[in-house]
């Protein structure tokens, strides 16, 4: 009966691991470009097959990747760019234009991530509003599709002031 209920026990924690290691919803937010949380090494061997080519992560080198992303991502012959965002503080001219910059010379579909994809949400939305001329609202949804919660008022507050919008 002790094995019993310790065999159970021990199948019961399974479920929860196994959620918690469910991949990270990676979402096309416009055609050719993907955008959200930390992707996976499937999830990064899945996108290669489907013709992503460029890797854009926006975490910090000392973020955890769970794996070694950038030798993976080169494995699989994509282009890794690293332009570390540091939250509200990154979204400063010089990384959007950078973002911007690494779109631009991307050749075919780009992966654009950091952790949970607020960043990437956020840098988006900036590098849409000021490269691509988008209003603010519709700067801030592309934003929201790419994973932008809770750096959205650092956002909008980016979108409205001239002075300091990248």
């Amino acid at each position: 009966m002790l094995l019993r209920l310790t065999c159970l026990l021990l199948l019961s924690l399974c479920l929860p691991l196994a959620v918690l290691a469910a991949d990270t919803p990676l979402n096309e937010v416009r055609p050719g470009l993907y955008a959200g949380g930390q992707p996976s090494a499937a999830q990064l061997r899945e996108l290669a097959a489907q013709g992503v080519r460029t890797v854009i992560d926006l975490r910090q080198p000392d973020e955890d990747r769970g794996f070694d992303e950038t030798r993976v991502a080169e494995s699989l012959g994509l282009r890794y760019v690293r332009i570390p965002v540091a939250g509200a503080e990154g979204l400063d001219a010089a990384n959007v234009r950078a973002v911007h910059q690494a779109l631009r010379q991307s050749q075919g579909p780009v992966l654009l991530h950091c952790a949970s994809g607020n960043r990437a949400g956020a840098v988006l939305g900036l590098v849409n509003a000021r490269y691509e001329h988008a209003s603010p609202e519709q700067a801030l949804q592309l934003g929201q599709r790419a994973g932008l919660k809770s750096l959205e008022a650092a956002t909008r507050q980016r979108l409205a002031t001239p002075s300091i919008s990248p």
